[in-house]
Order: structure tokens, then sequence, then C-alpha cells
């Protein structure tokens, strides 16, 4: 890399840090989601301003092409604050899948997610799928992409939510990430099941496409299983052998390297790397005992800040950047949509919530944040309209679904918390921690 290419590359991430820092702090100030600030540091920077007022100069900066130097660096930012992100919020979260949680996690599950998504699946042959649909020509692509983006919630957002409202160690965040990371397995496999529809003609060959992508699915379940159950007993003994010196006296490096070992072990099976990096964080403190977790504490909560600092802001101004609003816009499609599927998965959540035995604020708080599309929402929208399955109206649809309402839902909540109202009855009013560690004193 040349010191030109260099110096702008360095100039590119300077303006990421700080867009997304400073409007991040502009949106907390008048009580938005950060990352509603972060994103749109983003899309200012992006396609739909700087590149359509000054293309030459943003080029220069962010890149020209996909496999530009800039281009290709900006991408390993934009997935290592995914994975950091994921993994703070892993190791925020206690008891994902404990006692309480079963009967609640499983309404959701059962009836929750699958309700919305097979109502939009019933709903869509009686729609105009030609009117969402891409150069791919496929309508059960389009049918599935349909379904998926109704029913997906977003674990890296409301994560990010929980974390700026200081709230990822309640029993309220471990329930809804728990619910989050379980139905993504069986969505992603949807989308993977769609993708592989458009691209080629489904003949004979169907029943194999069928088998791989069961088979996606199990692979990727088994992988959530075994690092929710097996592998922090293993992780624990490992921190405490006396051979292992980089445990011992470089914990910070320790615990990066057991991410990285979590995310490649789940590259080479396939399996989504953001769940791999959730599960890294769980994985560690779920092993951790007594001293070990005084010993560990410190070295996390200093890739807390630098992560909550620096590289998760740049993630959500990358997803930001990447948008294009003049590639197509539909006011009509985009109300419809995001009216229709909120009030399918509101009402879905509800009545699971409902089922599970909560009562009046606690349905509203699990309903606002299962609508919250976020990232997932945002990826499904980029893979589908490369793969061809939708266009560009559809693409810009379901990216503004997804904005809107991981915003309402950070709003809400932050709402709730200022009123000094629990997020569930049963925990009573939230002690807000900072992700510094420290506590936030209750608003009400």
């Amino acid at each position: 890399m040349s010191t030109e290419a260099l110096g702008s590359l360095l100039l590119a991430l300077l303006l990421l840090i700080a867009g997304a820092n400073l409007f991040g702090q502009l949106a907390a100030t008048l009580r938005q989601p950060k990352v509603v600030g972060e994103i749109l540091a983003g899309i200012l920077l992006g396609p739909s301003l700087l590149g359509l007022l000054a293309p030459h100069f943003a080029a220069q900066i962010f890149g020209g092409g996909d496999r530009s130097p800039a281009a290709v660096v900006l991408d390993f930012f934009y997935h290592l604050g995914l994975l950091l992100l994921m993994f703070v919020s892993g190791a925020s979260v206690r008891n994902v899948l404990g006692k309480e949680n079963r009967k609640p996690t499983a309404w959701i599950l059962c009836l929750g997610t699958p309700l919305p998504f097979f109502l939009a699946l019933f709903l869509a042959p009686l729609l105009p799928l030609e009117a969402f649909m891409g150069d791919a020509g496929s309508e059960p692509a389009v049918a599935l992409v349909f379904a998926t983006a109704a029913a997906v919630t977003s674990i890296p957002v409301i994560t990010k939510i929980f974390y700026d409202l200081g709230i990822l160690h309640t029993r309220f965040a471990s329930l809804m990430l728990g619910a989050a990371v379980l139905e993504d397995i069986v969505l992603w496999g949807v989308l993977a099941l769609a993708t592989a529809i458009a691209s080629a003609t489904v003949t004979a060959a169907g029943g194999a496409l069928a088998g791989t992508v069961s088979a996606h699915v199990v692979i990727n379940a088994l992988y959530v299983l075994l690092a929710m159950t097996v592998l922090p007993v293993i992780l624990r003994w490992l921190s405490r052998a006396r051979w292992n010196i980089v445990a011992r006296h470089t914990p910070i490096a320790w615990i990066m390297m057991v991410v990285l070992g979590y995310v490649s072990a789940a590259a080479l099976l396939d399996v989504t790397p953001a769940f791999a990096a959730f599960l890294a964080g769980f994985g560690i403190v779920g092993g951790m005992r007594g001293t070990e977790h005084q010993r560990l504490e410190a070295p996390l909560d200093s890739i807390n800040r630098v992560a909550g600092a620096v590289f998760i802001p740049v993630y959500f101004a990358i997803v930001g950047y990447r948008l294009d609003f003049t590639r197509g816009f539909s006011p009509l499609m985009v109300i419809g949509f995001l009216l229709g599927s909120s009030a399918a998965v509101l009402l879905s959540t509800g009545l699971a919530a409902r089922l599970a035995g909560f009562r009046g604020l606690d349905i509203v708080n699990l309903a606002m944040t299962c609508n919250a599309r976020g990232g997932p929402g945002i990826v499904l929208a980029s893979v589908a309209f490369d793969a061809g399955i939708i266009n560009a109206p559809f693409f810009t649809t379901l990216v503004l679904t997804a904005v809107l309402t991981s915003q309402a839902c950070g709003v809400w909540l932050e709402f709730v918390l200022r009123k000094g109202w629990p997020l569930l009855a049963s925990e009573g009013p939230v002690e807000q921690r900072k992700p510094e560690g420290e506590l936030r004193p209750q608003v009400s």
C-alpha cells in the first residue's frame, strides 16, 4: 500500500470514528438510540450524500471499488466491529437459557417468531410480488425474503441499545438475546435457501439443495448447544491451567485468542461468525468462578471500553455508509411493509409473552424489542439485493424498516427507564450500568 493510499485510508477511519461518536452523542442528547446517530454518520459519508455531492473525493477516500485496498480494510473493520459487539453482548449476558428464561424463550420461539413469518409467507402470493422482484425473477425466493424480513430480530442493534442504556446485565436482556440468537439460526437458514433458489433452477437437485440447507441449520444448532454447555467448562479448565502463561500473565491476549478460536472454528463449519463471537463472550464469563472472575473482570472491561468507543461505532457507521437511498424509493411500499410487519410482530410477541405469564408493561417491552430489525434486517436486504432476489425499492424499504423499528425500540426502552418503570415486573426497577462498569443513578 502506497503512502497516499494509507493516508486516504486513515482519513476514512478518522471520519468514521469522529462522525459515529459525534452523531451518536447528538442522538443520545436528543434521547434517541446512539446507534441511530452512528448509522446516520455513515449515511452522510456514503453514496447517499457525500458520494452524490463529491463522488471523486468520496472514491479517493473510501475506495473506488470492492477490491480497492481501502474497501478491503474497511470491510475488515466492519466485521471486527460486529464480532466485538457480539462478544461484548455475550460476556454481559447472564442465564441466557437459565431456568427462569426457558418458558418465555420457548413461547417466543414457538409462537412469537413463526407467526409473523408464516403469516407473511401466506400473504405473499396475494401480493404483486413482481413489484418487489429483482433480476433473478424468482417468486419463491422473494416470498421467503419477504417472510424472513417480517420476522427477523436484530441481535447486534438490540445489543447496542442494551449496551448504551446500561441494561445488558438484566434478565430482560438475557431473555431477548437468548431468543434472538436461537431464532436467527433458523431464519438465516431460510435466507440461505432463498439465495440458493434464486441462483439455480429448481429441478431434481432441489432435494439435494434442501438437504444442504437442513445440514447447515443442524450444524449451527449443534455448535450453539456445545458452546453454551461444554465449552465454558473447557475454558474454565484452560484458564486455570498452570501451563497457560498467556491466561495468567496477559489475560487480554487470552480473551482475544478465545474469540478468534471460536470464530475460526465457526468459519470452518460454515456457522455464522456473529453467533460464534456472542458464544465466546458467554463461554468466557460462564467459565469464571471466584478469584478467576476478579482476574478477568478488568481485562474484559478494557476490551469493552475500546470496542464501545472505536470498533462498534465504526461498524454501525459502515452499515450506514453502505446504504444508498438514491437507488430506489417507494413511500407507499415503506409505509405498507413497516406498519404491516410491525403489527404482526407486536401482536404475535404480545400473545407469546402473555402465554408465558407476562402481563401489562412486560408484554409491551418484550414486543417493542422483538420488533427491532436493525443490523440483520439490513444484512438481509443487502444479501437479497446482491443476489438479485429483490429490487432497489424493496431494498430501501427493508433498510428503512430496520432503522425505524430499531429507533422505536430504543426510544421506548429509554422512556421506560427514565420513568423508573421496570423492564420486567419480576426484576423491579432497573439499576443501569454504564459500559465502563460504573453504576448510573436511577432516573425517576
